[in-house]
This record gives structure tokens, sequence and C-alpha cells, in this order.
């Protein structure tokens, strides 16, 4: 309760003397550019860990740098006021329409009333958010209370930027002066409802992987760790911080634990404003107590806290410093958590004093929402009441930044060590420009990112050692089945079987990749919605690390099956035959990886690549060949993709045109007259010469390598180029890739 005995104490002078003092320390340091106030790190000195108030927890507190290098600590932080006015979001929504009442009319002299723009006949208009004004103070925790679906979650993504911007009307200013959406990506965080966190890293990793990501490269390692280390101890995770995250196959941290985690990443470079979705929802009463504890001692460190919260319990309310209140959309209460009982007792419903004020006000709301007049008369009070208390109030109350330009505010945060992330105090800039978009070059998070996914992705081995032992167990399966095939006629079929069969398995073995970024997708957009890396250092990230996997399984594939099988070439033909291999995983997976970025779950995914796949070898040219497809599906041949890996192998393995595979009276194979005795076979050869004027004995060569590629329609392209296209798919994917998360992991509301 110590905010709120604070803000009771602080009344008219005092307040007004309070904020003076508070302006003119931020001038003096943007000025000098040398002023200091405690950050989250610095906090640490003085603020106890949360365990030891609430579970008795002796961990030590944590000592840790001073990121600013400076001596001098204020213990007020700069102000920092975010409005917003008259906010407005609504969505069209299906009518349920039945027949007789498209056909009823208004009776004659009836009015309609005046229709709502967009609405029609078919449509009806909701307002998920209708006037909401408001404002959040640094130093404060702001909690956004209702019933589910009131609009608490809609009033934080407006807030923070989530709803594009021509569906939402109405008015957002940070110190006076409209937010810009790139300033705001960076000076801000959002911590989302659902804990987005890869199971197999420890809490440790997971920070330090935050750091590398939102902390600047000119900021030494030791000083990141050490920054990471200082916020272990802030946010309480001390004894779980080898342990790693879990999920629903690993043991790891509780979700109390879990949650604070998900905080932790993204205050990691000390945000000016806060946003989160319900932070404690799911949490038992002293997590969800532990939660907004560090949420306080972050607002204290200079921070603007705003959360959605379903029920606070009395501990949190002592907490908060100020609570609004929503009923389908509309404000029913807004203000300090002091003021709740004089409020509803003006409206003639008091509070009692056993009961718990917060569970009063949602149990009164809710039951006037079930009434035929709904909240408008709450709405109502609500406004008079506010309208009451601001003509009260010192217009100095009212704009505690006395004209703090926002680029002076910005630059004083960062002179005293807030928003690490490469920024700068020049205040000639605008204030978009004093943030840089991104902390780190293109290259730094490639690194970072290809090794988080190595480390995730090593402590599962048993993912890879299934698919290894798939593709162990298809070749030798192929090699048993196949094993050493001779140069006759029926060879020939059944090395053009092996091969068909060969090149589409490392198609079909790749749809594994399809859960991958599945699995990642909200991470990513998380991560990405507030510039920690860009989209590009992803897909690429995202290549490399799936190409180590990749060499080995087509090298595993390709040794069991070329000697066993006995195709030819010697070592040059088993160097080609691996790297056709290599490219057909390699285009396989980039093709799967795109659909995973196109498709919203993982059975429609394997639908359409089991589909996709089954289409192109089909039309790879095994089943019909090229010359005698339809003209009018010719144009699906070129696209598949298993014909240009297929037409490789075998020019690699009959592209030697002194090689005979059909000699005389093996002409006769695959025919009728197969089975007849060879005398009459070599008699008929002689007739067959007599007749042709061409001497045919058992031994003449009928058919070579190079006519068996001119039977398959092979003769278009040489197998280097057929190599080289197969390589350019697998980039072509890893574009479209790029695109899809381009376009498709815009997170804001419509």
């Amino acid at each position: 309760m110590s905010r709120i005995v604070a803000e009771n104490m602080l009344q008219g002078g005092e307040n007004v003397q309070f904020y003076d003092q508070r302006v003119q320390q931020a001038m003096e340091m943007s000025q000098a550019s040398a002023y200091s106030s405690p950050t989250l790190g610095q906090m640490l000195k003085r603020v106890g860990d949360v365990r030891k108030e609430v579970t008795g927890d002796e961990t030590p507190v944590h000592r840790i740098l001073d990121m600013s290098d400076t001596q001098s600590i204020s213990s007020h932080s700069l102000p920092f006021v975010l409005s917003f006015n008259n906010l407005t979001y609504s969505v069209k929504v299906r009518r349920k329409m039945s027949f007789p009442a498209i056909l009823r009319q208004p009776a004659a002299g009836v009015s309609t009333g005046d229709p709502v723009a967009g609405e029609n006949l078919f449509t009806n208009t909701k307002f998920l958010l209708n006037n909401i004004s408001g404002e959040a103070r640094d130093g404060e925790i702001v909690a956004v209370l209702g019933a589910s679906g009131s609009g608490k979650s809609t009033l934080i993504d407006a807030l923070a930027n989530r709803i594009a911007k021509e569906s939402l009307k109405g008015t957002i200013t940070l110190n006076g002066e409209p937010l810009d959406s790139r300033l705001l990506k960076v000076i801000s965080a959002y911590v989302m409802q659902d804990d987005l966190l890869y199971p197999m890293l420890t809490v440790e990793e997971t920070l330090m992987f935050a750091a590398e990501f939102r902390l600047p490269r000119s900021l030494s390692k030791s000083k990141k760790k050490m920054r990471v280390q200082a916020l272990i101890d802030q946010l309480g995770l001390r004894n779980a911080a080898k342990t790693i995250i879990g999920d629903e196959g690993h043991r790891g941290v509780s979700g109390g634990e879990r949650r604070r985690v998900s905080i932790g990443i993204d205050i990691i470079h000390d945000p000016i404003i806060l946003f989160l979705d319900e932070p404690t929802s799911g949490l038992d009463s002293t997590s969800a107590y532990m939660v907004v504890k560090v949420l306080q001692r972050i607002a204290q460190s200079g921070s603007i806290v705003i959360m959605s919260i379903h029920q606070p319990s009395y501990r949190i309310l002592g907490l908060l410093d100020r609570m609004l209140f929503l009923s389908r959309g509309q404000t029913v209460y807004s203000g300090s958590p002091m003021n709740l009982p004089h409020f509803f007792s003006d409206f003639g419903h008091p509070i009692p004093d056993s009961e718990n004020r917060t569970e009063f006000a949602l149990d009164l709301i809710r039951e006037l929402e079930g009434s035929p007049g709904g909240t408008k008369s709450l709405v109502e009070f609500n406004k008079t009441w506010e309208n009451t208390k601001r003509s009260n109030e010192n217009p100095e109350i009212q704009t505690p930044t006395h004209g703090l330009s926002l680029k002076e505010a910005i630059s004083a945060s960062i002179s005293r060590g807030k928003l690490v992330s490469g920024t700068t105090s020049d205040i000639h800039t605008s204030p978009a420009s004093m943030v840089p978009t991104y902390a780190n070059p293109f290259w730094i998070e490639m690194l970072v990112l290809s090794k988080r996914s190595f480390t995730n992705s090593w402590r599962v081995p048993e993912l890879f050692g299934i698919r290894l032992g798939a593709i162990v167990v298809t070749g030798f399966i192929l090699a048993t089945m196949f094993w050493q095939l001779d140069d006759s006629p029926k060879g020939v079929q059944e090395r053009l079987g092996f091969f068909a069969f060969a090149m589409s398995t490392t198609f079909y073995t790749c749809a594994d990749a399809l859960p991958v970024f599945l699995q990642e997708r909200y991470i990513f957009m998380r991560e990405t919605a507030y510039n920690a890396y860009r989209r590009s250092s992803y897909c690429l990230s995202h290549a490399i690390v799936s190409l180590p996997a990749l060499i080995f399984l087509s090298f595993a594939f390709a040794a069991i099956t070329f000697w066993a099988v006995g195709l030819v070439g010697g070592f040059s033909g088993f160097l080609f035959y691996f790297a056709i291999i290599l490219a057909s995983f390699w285009a396989g997976n980039s093709f799967v990886t795109f659909l995973s970025g196109v498709v919203p779950s993982v059975m429609l995914g394997y639908t359409i690549v089991v589909a996709i796949l089954a289409y192109f070898l089909l039309f790879s040219g095994f089943f019909i060949n090229r010359d005698r497809i339809p003209p009018y599906w010719i144009w699906f041949h070129y696209l598949s993709l298993v014909k240009y890996p297929y037409e490789a192998v075998l020019q690699n393995e009959f592209d030697d045109a002194t090689k005979c595979f059909v000699k005389g009276i093996q002409l006769f194979d695959n025919s009728p007259l197969g089975n007849v005795p060879n005398a009459l076979k070599e008699k008929l050869l002689s007739t067959m010469s007599n007749t042709l004027n061409v001497k045919i004995t058992s031994s003449t060569c009928v058919t070579t390598g190079a006519d068996i590629l001119v039977q398959q329609g092979i003769t278009d392209l040489s197998k280097w180029n057929c190599l080289w296209i197969t390589i350019a798919w697998g980039f072509f994917f890893r574009v479209l890739f790029y695109f899809s998360l381009l376009l498709g992991s815009k997170n804001k509301r419509r």
C-alpha cells in the first residue's frame, strides 16, 4: 500500500512542488548529459529480492555494474506521460438473419433511425472500444480491469500499436507529442498473455539471447552478462537460473517463474513503456503477487507500466497506482484504487468494508450489464465524476511534464542508462532518430539466431535421430531390394524405378521441417514486432541451421545406396550422386519451410505437402515421358521439383555413349519372344540382318546409355544444369518464405 499512501500524502501544492522538482532535475540531466537515476540493475542495490519478501528466500542481492558509468543516482525518474483520447475501435460482425426478417418492412410513420456507417443488411458494427480516454505516467502501474469481453486486451493492443491505424480512431501521445510507430517499437515492450519461450533453453540462456538481440554490439559481453544476472535477481529467478523452461514432455520451471521470464526478455533493454496482457492469468495468488511486485520495481525505475488484469487480489491492489474499469468497450471508472469507495458511494452503491474493492466493482458491473439499461448509468456517472474531479484539480498537476519535450525526455532517459539499445542522447535530432531501428547489425543477428537454434535442437537429439533412422532404413531397404543391378534391359527398368523412388523419398522425408516454424511462429512474431531482429536475419539463419543435418542425411543415404545398387561412375559419380541428393534435400526443405509460413496448422500443412509432392512425382517424367504429356499439363512438368534431380541421376548413370545395355538376343527381352530358346532368337536375328541389310549378332550392341536417355525424353538439359536448377529452386522458396513472413506476420488487428 506504500504507493497509495504516498499518493494520498501528495496533495495540492505538495504535488506541484514534487513535479516541479522532477522537471528541474530532468532539464539538468538533458543539459549536462551526465545525470543518472536508478535503472533496473541499480534498483537492486536498494531493493531486496521479491522472493525474500514473499517466500522468505534468502537469495543474495546481485551487485551489478553501472551501465552508464556515472556516479550520481537520483531518487526520482524523468516525467513521461502517455495520454490517449477518444480511442474507438469497431469491427463488422455478420448478422443472424432469417428469411421473414429480410422481408419485414418498417411500419408506416415509424423511423428506423440513422444507420451506422458501414452497416448493411448482412453486417452489424460492434464497438470494442468506445471513446476511451486516460493517461499513464512513469513510476506508476496502470491496470485495465473488466469482465471477459470488456475490451481489456483490445485497449492494450491499441496503445501498443497492434491495431491498424486506419481502423483505430483517436489520438495517442507521449508527453503531448504524437507517438511514431517506429519510435514506439524501440522504446516499448509488449508481454503477451501466453508464455512463448524455447522449452529446451535455461532461464539464463533465454535472457542472455534476449540481451544479445536487444543490447547493442558496443556493450561488451561481460556487461551484457552482468545485466542478465542483475535481471535474474530483479525477477527473483536466481534459484531457477540453470533450469530449462520446459514443456509438456520436459519438466522445467514453474508457471510463475515462466511468466517472469517472459517479462524479463522484453525488459532486458530497459524500455520506457511496458505493456502486458494479463500477466497474472493462470497463476496462484503468491506467484501473481510476485509478478506484479516485479512490475512495480520496473515502474519505479522510470518506466510506464500498463497491464490488463482480470481480478486482482487485495495485496496486488495495494501495488496499483491507477485503475481503468471497462464494460463493453466503455469506461466505467478511471482513477486511483483509493478513490473506488468514494466513487461507488456517490453512485449509490457503497463498498462494504469486508469486501475486496475490485471484486465488488466487477460484480456490480456484471450485474448492471445484465440489467435492461446496461451500464449506461454508470458510464454517464463516471463522465460527470471525472469532469468534477478535473475542474477541482490544479492545472499544473494535469500537465506534469511542464512543457518538457519528448526529445529532451528521451535524451535524459538515455543519459541515465535507460533504453540500452545503441541510442543517442543528441536532442537536436528527432525522437525517432534518437533510437536505432535495430540494436545490432544484420550479421550479429544471424549469428545469435543460429546459435540459439543449434542450442535448442542439440538438446532434443531424438528428433534428428528419428529422421536419420528413417533415412537409413529407407536406404537399406532400397539397397537390398535393388542389390547389384546388372546391365540388362530389366536392369535398366529397375534402375529407373530405383531413381524415381529414391528422388521422391528425399522430398517426402523433408516434410518433418513443417512443424519447425509453425512451433516458432508466435515467438518469431513477438520478437520481430518490436524489432528484436530483422526478418531477413531469421530466414538466413533458418537456412544455415538446416544445412548440417541435410548434409549428413544426404551423405548417409548416398553411401548406403550408391555401391550397393551398383551405380556407375566411380568416385566422381558418387560425388555427383551425393550432390544431387543434397540439392534435393535442400529444395524439399525450402519448399516445406515456405509452406509452413503460409499454412496455419500442422495437419493442414501435411495434407498439402503430401498432395503436392505426389503431383511432382506424377509429372517428373517417370510414369509418362515428357513427349507424351498432354500440352495443357506440360507446364506442370517443368514446375515439378522431382523432374530435375531425376533427370540428373539418369544422366549420371547413362551418359556413357560407349556402354551397352541391350545386346543381340537381349533385344527380345520384355517381349512375348523373351521366353523362346536362344537358338531360335539367333535365327530371328539372322533373318532381321538379311532384311535390314545390317549384321546383327548375339553380341551386337543395340541400345547404349545415350539411347536410353533419348527414349526417356531427357535431352534438353545437362546433368549439371539440372543440379543448378534444383539448388535454385531451394533459394527461390527461401525468398518466398521471407515474403510470407513479411506479409503474414504483421501482428495487428484490422
